[in-house]
């Protein structure tokens, strides 16, 4: 009896502790700080004026494995940039991840080089996928998860912190005050966009993100559908010291003109109203942009919001940019059209979801490309143009130049490797969060072999040394 009323006693604590955590108010307004890029200081020994994006793709541990790699080859190069050696990792200014990716960047923010030590062990040869699965099926945890404010997400978000991030929160990432600044997006479940853990997005909410725990963010990228439940924030907008950003107000006049621009303005508008939107739920980053790469590419293009590459440029303090997408998608299903049999609900629902992430994914990769070729053709145009006027019409002043800027677009992907084996190996690596200490090793050795081949690669070596 005295054991059946223990197990009743601690059922009832833990149903009254059955609320998740809670995102906290902004006390006042400041857009100067908080989370964002301006605040955070390149390494001493780096220049501004090579600005280097990664993106990182989805995955499980797969995606974190293949980033992992890529990191260790950016640790590897060495480049002399300026006259002070150092190496290519010390010049990454952004990172931009999505599910398992979002574990490689927000370990390497929180730790910096303790990623190389620690993070292997810690986090990509262990099974966590079966630790998330004994902790729902542990029943001291049944009564929470029966609480309507608790649900799967944030037991797998209290793991990850358990595991990785001991508590640690974005204000510590504040105080640390270094690059690479890491944007851990997540889809919004109700407007199917990118939502960003930036204190940028965070004001759209009138939301304190340096108190949010960095495990949630994480939690959240990486919420598949199904598997795991939404993550929800809390909604404070609407409060009177709070100034819309004008590139918001300018959008939201672009109906005609600019209809892209118009549609992200609308969606950022439509935080500001918190009775129409009181809860924001997040899912797997990966739905609404499953390579991380639509929030660098609108940087790049655009001239909107704080983080903006083209203001940048504009202001000529970027000589040297470089993108690289990670992209750890596998590539070819299955071997179901050798069946008569159906695939069963699991597939259907795997493709569902998958293979318009994957579709979408190639078509940012596709478009940044095509952005940034026109780009490079525009600068010569436009280069040449000048010269000619200024032969013609010697008494005008014109510029003596345009910004100059040499882009590098670099994309990792298993599609690349040129050895078929391997590749086919690569490929059937499934999504999940548990995979063979054998293919972790594959793929961190695919991510370095692919980025240290990469003509693109190489090229943008040489020309900082």
């Amino acid at each position: 009896m005295r054991r059946f009323e223990l197990y009743v006693a601690v059922c009832c604590v833990a149903l009254w502790t059955g609320c998740a955590y809670e995102n906290l108010s902004l006390t006042r307004y400041d857009k100067g700080t908080g989370y964002r890029l301006s605040n955070l200081q390149t390494n001493s020994s780096s220049s501004d004026e090579v600005f280097v994006v990664l993106s990182f793709s989805g995955g499980g541990t797969r995606a974190a494995a293949f980033s992992y790699g890529a990191m260790e080859e950016l640790a590897a190069t060495q480049i002399s940039y300026g006259g002070t050696k150092r190496r290519l990792l010390d010049e990454v200014d952004i990172i931009s991840s999505v599910s398992g990716g979002s574990f490689t960047a927000a370990y390497y923010a929180l730790y910096g080089d303790r990623l190389f030590d620690d993070f292997d062990k810690e986090f990509l040869k262990r099974n966590v996928q079966l630790a998330l699965g004994l902790r729902v099926l542990n029943p001291l945890n049944w009564p929470r998860l029966a609480s309507p404010y608790f649900d799967r997400i944030d037991l797998a978000a209290e793991y990850y912190d358990a595991l990785l991030f001991k508590r640690h929160t974005y204000q510590d990432l504040v105080a640390n005050g270094k690059r690479p600044f890491v944007v851990i997006n997540a889809t919004d479940m109700s407007m199917g966009s990118r939502f960003e853990f930036t204190q940028e997005q965070f004001d759209l909410l009138y939301s304190d993100l340096g108190s949010y725990p960095l495990a949630r963010a994480v939690a959240a990228s990486s919420a598949f559908p199904v598997l795991l439940s939404p993550l929800t924030l809390k909604n404070y907008a609407h409060r009177p010291d709070f100034e819309e950003p004008l590139w918001i107000t300018m959008g939201l006049e672009d109906s005609d003109e600019n209809s892209r621009r118009y549609k992200i303005a609308t969606l950022a508008h439509s935080y500001e109203n918190a009775t129409n939107r009181p809860y924001i739920h997040l899912l797997d980053g990966g739905i609404s942009d499953n390579i991380g790469l639509r929030g660098p590419a609108r940087a790049l293009l655009s001239t909107d919001g704080q983080d903006s590459i083209l203001r940048r440029i504009n202001l000529r303090r970027v000589k040297k940019l470089a993108i690289i997408t990670v992209n750890a998608k596998p590539g070819g299903s299955a071997d179901w059209d050798r069946h008569k049999r159906a695939p069963g609900v699991l597939g259907v629902l795997s493709t569902v979801i998958s293979a318009p992430m994957d579709n979408y994914s190639l078509d940012t990769i596709d478009s940044l490309s095509e952005q940034i070729d026109q780009l490079r053709k525009d600068k010569q145009t436009e280069t040449a143009v000048i010269e000619r006027m200024k032969e013609v019409c010697p008494d005008v002043k014109w510029p003596e130049t345009l910004p100059d800027v040499d882009f590098y677009d670099i994309e990792l992907s298993f599609e690349k490797m040129k050895d078929p084996e391997i590749r086919k190996r690569l490929k059937a690596i499934s999504t999940s969060f548990h995979v063979a200490p054998q293919d972790v090793e594959l793929l961190k050795q695919a991510a370095r072999k692919l980025l240290s081949d990469s003509p693109t690669f190489r090229k943008f070596v040489d020309a900082l040394n």
